[in-house]
């Protein structure tokens, strides 16, 4: 689908036809007049005027200058641009504003430009813009701004249709075109994965106009305009799972501005509707500070009964005897705390420039027991490439363009339910010495190849081979199984270095901690989880040595 940059230099038309021809093969119930329209109409331009409104869609903003769209391979723009002028996609010499005059405009020519307003010559360009804002009067043509210049001024007013074009070819609007252009330079490649009818985005035109909506109603929030303002447009409970979860992120973000602004009876109404991960604990927090403690003990203890993730189980635990001190109950039980190993290091701070963590690596580093920073990326790294096969799997709704890093449903909660069949699968290879196979497979085999879960540049045959030497299948089946449990909280906090004694098959994790520095409740939750299943772990307090 990828036409090459270096054998043709129109590949950026081919790629742009490519993706118009996908879209009208998978949408064509979806496509709405202007769209159709245009998808017909594009092709029968000349390659000329094609070219030029490709290059113009695929660079920032809707105006440009003529003078600026030069290209060998399309030839005199001024004639290129005249079949789409005709076909009122492209508007030569529109009224300008004068904000978006100075855009277009460098400092020297803004100067000459309002010279007889005797401009400030010594100063910066938006210090320039403002100084002239105050005088300069109303919006009119370019050639009216800058009368002696005879470049011209294009206005491109496709960009809402190619928007919505691209949103239905890569279900976002966070991929733009620039995915072609990387992949065909091999900065990214990407697992290729079958498509299916049903291979798509959205179900029906509502989707993409409630994307949209919600799209704008996130650039409001990040605009700063009033939280209620944007509740009030708000579109309720969606009945599609994907645009709800959007849906739900956008108003946990928008209880947190509410909190951050000492709004808490907003917030508490936000986060009680909110079904986006964290919003309980977030609802929990803000009925603490309210002091409606009975409130927040009637919700805790329905979350007690079951948390939603071991995030807001940590969080209960610390919750409950402060409301129970609150209201005058007893405290309840706690569970003790892991036992965790303990290592303290004093180390030259001036012997090395290396971050905390590396320092540590060398100092504990030995022929017999060598040690790998690692932090997050070796176990998600084994877990990838064990399980290539089940995350990569085309379900519908999973994968609907070739440049998907990972499933579209990845940190959804059906993530795993829905593939639960090709995990057992996976996993079961952990029942044998099949698992080193496959994982030894895919490490060549897949190497290079974006993913969720593996991280190239931090692995290497060595490590891999220590690694799968070293690492009891039972653990990894242990550590797997917690990461399907929540990939977004559970493929972080995991200790930062792994020791291995090759020799005697053994190894040992260990979270490094510099002074004044504190474990993070994600981390405290891997230690915890490792030492209670006996998988050697150990947390390292480094000082550094005083010398004076």
């Amino acid at each position: 689908m990828i036409a090459n940059s270096r054998d043709d230099p129109l590949y950026y038309l081919k790629n742009f036809q490519a993706v118009l021809s996908w879209v009208n093969e998978r949408y064509p119930d979806l496509l709405a007049v202007e769209e159709r329209e245009f998808i017909e109409t594009f092709p029968c331009l000349p390659e000329p005027a094609r070219a030029l409104l490709v290059r113009m869609i695929m660079r920032k903003g809707t105006l440009f200058r003529a003078s600026k769209l030069n290209y060998a391979e399309i030839g005199d723009s001024h004639v290129a641009v005249e079949p789409l002028l005709a076909a009122g996609w492209v508007e030569t010499d529109a009224d300008l504003a004068f904000e978006a005059l100075c855009d277009l405009l460098t400092k020297a020519e803004i100067v000459a430009a309002f010279r007889h307003h005797q401009p400030g010559t010594g100063l910066r360009k938006p210090e320039l813009v403002e100084q002239l804002q105050a005088v300069v009067g109303e919006p009119r043509r370019f050639a009216q701004w800058c009368p002696h210049s005879d470049d011209a001024v294009y206005t491109l007013h496709l960009m809402g249709l190619c928007d919505r074009l691209r949103l239905m070819f890569f279900g976002n609007l966070r991929q733009d075109w620039s995915e072609f252009v990387l992949a065909d330079l091999g900065v990214y490649r990407y697992e290729q994965v079958a498509f299916s009818p049903e291979s798509r985005a959205f179900r029906c035109r509502d989707d993409i106009e409630d994307y949209l909506h919600l799209h704008a109603c996130r650039e409001r929030f990040e605009a700063d305009e009033p939280v209620a303002d944007i509740l009030a447009t708000l579109p309720g409970i969606h009945d599609n799972r994907w645009l709800e979860s959007r849906r739900a992120k956008l108003l946990f973000r928008l209880g947190q501005a509410c909190e951050r602004q000492d709004e808490l009876a907003q917030a508490q109404c936000i986060y009680a509707d909110c079904t986006h991960p964290g919003a309980r604990v977030r609802h929990l927090r803000v009925l603490e500070r309210r002091e409606r403690f009975e409130e927040a003990l009637a919700l805790a203890r329905e979350a007690e009964l079951a948390p939603e993730s071991a995030a807001e189980a940590q969080h209960l635990e610390r919750l409950m005897p402060r409301l129970h001190r609150k209201l005058g109950l007893p405290r309840p039980a706690r569970r003790p705390p892991a036992d965790i190993e303990r290592i303290d290091l004093a180390l030259d701070r001036h012997a090395s420039r290396a971050p905390v963590e590396l320092a540590v690596r060398d100092a504990l580093h030995d022929a017999s027991a060598p040690v790998h920073y690692v932090e997050n990326t070796l176990i998600t790294a084994l877990f990838g490439l064990l399980c290539w096969e089940a995350i990569f799997a085309p379900l519908p709704g999973a994968f609907f363009h070739p440049f998907h890093s990972g499933p579209v449903d990845l940190l959804r909660a059906d993530f795993s339910t829905r593939r639960q069949a090709l995990f057992d699968a996976c996993l079961g290879k952990l029942d044998g010495g099949e698992y080193r196979d496959t994982i030894l497979t895919n490490y060549q085999a897949k190497r290079g190849i974006v993913s969720p879960f593996v991280h190239w540049e931090a692995l290497d045959d060595t490590l891999l081979e220590r690694a799968l030497a070293c690492f009891p299948p039972g653990h990894l089946r242990l550590w797997f199984e917690r990461l399907l449990e929540d990939i977004a909280a559970n493929r972080a906090g995991m200790p930062d270095l792994i020791q291995f004694w090759p020799e005697e098959n053994r190894y040992r994790m260990i979270e490094v901690k510099g002074p004044g520095d504190r474990l993070q409740d994600n981390q405290k939750r891997w230690l915890d989880f490792c030492a209670r299943h006996a998988m050697p772990v150990a947390v390292c307090y480094v000082q550094w040595q005083d010398h004076g």
